[in-house]
């Protein structure tokens, strides 16, 4: 896990572990509720899904939740945010159509009367043929089914690359937000009137939005409150650390297709938090909790400062409101920390278990052989700490009572192959290797089980793929479901 090319001798190890343990600063997650004594069903971490660019929404007792998956749609339905992450996919569209099956962005969908609409950008494989789409669902219910209603493109855009189409209401009339080239940028915040749903009815407007950096204003997204109409949008390139979400805000009775009605905020307002080893939050949506008292946004982000587009992961957390009327977004919390359900959530039964073998609920984790381990990762492990070995035939078991179990830690450079057990039975093998070091990775979710008393193997191979360094296997924390 922690090295990068195998190399010899014990002192060549020693000097490997120490210069990554000075490497990372060492404070531990950040927690909104005491993490070793919170009751199960109050409480949940991130991540959420492995896929960037989410939307999420409560809808009759269900959270719905989309992220860009490439060439399809799928959707994940819970009862509970906390088991969001070991919910079964739902494909809602695939297309045969070959200009718009390829690359398929950022979904997200509204309900309008009694049809859900999806929005979403797609291609031919020709990333500048990106343009805006929208399908109508034939029911009640937001997994579909859906049909192809229309491409959106205001008239003088028609041919123009665009991206992350949103829609908002302004005074009872309806709007569409997207990022496309204007004249500020290629990828610039855009506003066209529409008509209904799937109708633009009108010439889109630019407008000049302030980021921190030249070339990137996407993913516009929209809170109406306290009689202004509040736009956020995400800025920078989403493969930096330094991606961010900015905010402009439009008082009510004024015209958002009037470049001059918005106000700038200054600032961005979410942004990493290097102390919690969160970089790049950003493209993110609003949903409200399943009561209606409490404000969350949802978003993604990586545990890397490494220029990538890969190893986003969604994440969500509560926010709250100033004096003055705007949102507050706050700080993003490290990937891991525990926090209290959104209000009204009947809880998803989970409960986590340590490397260390401290546990939330009845659970704990045995080791055989030689194993290393410390705090060397600080923030980017669950509590700061984890295991890791290479040696061969060395095991790490969990021992759990519950449905189904979830295993995250590192992936690295010099990681390898592990094969995985449940109860003793047939074994899995799961490559713990990444092209750069990362956190907090989903490395494996068990199938569902009886519930009961359960065990996970994890066995160190040796073996790794010819691309990594070395064959250590990470472990740092098991997430529990007993529902």
């Amino acid at each position: 896990m922690r090295v990068g090319p195998r190399k010899a001798g014990r002192a060549a190890l020693f000097a490997a572990l120490l210069a990554l343990l000075f490497g990372f600063v060492t404070a531990p997650p950040q927690t909104t509720a005491s993490a070793a004594s919170a009751p199960s069903d109050t409480t949940f971490r991130n991540p959420l899904n492995p896929g960037p660019d989410p939307y999420l929404t409560h809808w009759r007792g269900n959270y719905y939740l989309t992220t860009t998956q490439g060439n399809s749609i799928r959707m994940w339905r819970s009862p509970s945010l906390g088991s969001l992450l070991t919910a079964e996919p739902v494909t809602v569209w695939t297309d045969t159509d070959p200009s718009r099956n390829r690359n398929i962005w950022a979904p997200e969908f509204h309900r309008f009367g009694d049809r859900w609409y999806l929005y979403y950008t797609a291609d031919d494989g020709v990333d500048e043929h990106h343009r805006l789409y929208v399908l109508e669902s034939e029911g009640a219910d937001p997994t579909g089914p859906y049909r192809f209603r229309a491409r959106l493109a205001p008239p003088n855009h028609a041919d123009d690359y665009a991206i992350d189409p949103s829609v908002f209401e302004h005074d009872g009339r309806l709007y569409l937000a997207y990022a496309g080239i204007n004249q500020y940028q290629h990828n610039g915040l855009n506003i066209a009137p529409m008509s209904n749903p799937y109708t633009v009815s009108g010439d889109a407007v630019a407008l000049d939005a302030d980021g921190g950096c030249p070339e990137v204003r996407e993913g516009p997204e929209f809170l109406n409150r306290n009689g202004r109409t509040w736009m956020t949008y995400s800025t920078c390139d989403t493969g930096k650390p330094d991606y961010q979400i900015w905010m402009m805000s439009l008082p009510d009775g004024a015209d958002p297709l009037r470049p001059g009605d918005w106000t700038q905020h200054d600032g961005p307002v979410f942004s990493r938090a290097d102390d919690r080893g969160v970089f790049g939050p950003g493209h993110h949506s609003f949903f409200r909790s399943p009561d209606g008292t409490e404000d969350w946004i949802v978003y993604h982000a990586k545990t890397t400062t490494t220029f990538t587009y890969t190893d986003r992961t969604t994440r969500a957390q509560r926010i709250t409101w100033n004096a003055d009327g705007s949102p507050n977004l706050g700080r993003p919390l490290a990937l891991g920390a525990t926090q209290d359900l959104p209000s009204g959530d009947p809880g998803a039964g989970t409960y986590w278990i340590n490397d260390d073998g401290r546990a939330s609920g009845e659970g704990t984790v045995t080791y055989t052989g030689s194993w290393n381990s410390g705090t060397g990762c600080a923030a980017q492990c669950f509590w700061g700490d984890d295991h890791w070995s290479d040696r061969a035939g060395n095991t790490a078991t969990f021992t759990f009572t519950g449905t189904r179990i979830a295993l995250l830690s590192v992936r690295d450079t010099g990681n390898g192959i592990a094969a995985l057990s449940i109860d003793g039975g047939p074994e899995q093998r799961v490559d713990f290797h990444g092209a750069i070091r990362v956190g907090e990775t989903l490395q494996y979710l068990s199938p569902r089980l009886p519930y009961g008393r359960h065990t996970l193997r994890v066995r160190v191979t040796g073996e790794h793929n010819a691309q990594s360094g070395a064959a250590f296997v990470s472990v740092d924390r098991a997430e529990v479901y007993t529902r």
